[in-house]
């Protein structure tokens, strides 16, 4: 087995889990909320 380290090859990051959803949660509530208005204007024209 070749041992040699590579020139692009990059360690793995342990994300820390709390840092991980709240990175998440700060994309995840505006899209969430922006898909909801999205969908309600969508019914409330063709409805």
């Amino acid at each position: 087995m070749n041992t040699a380290h590579t020139p692009g090859a990059q360690a793995p990051v342990k994300a820390s889990t709390g840092r991980l959803a709240v990175g998440w949660a700060l994309v995840g509530v505006p899209l969430a909320y922006g898909v909801y208005e999205t969908l309600t204007r969508v019914a409330a024209l063709f409805g």
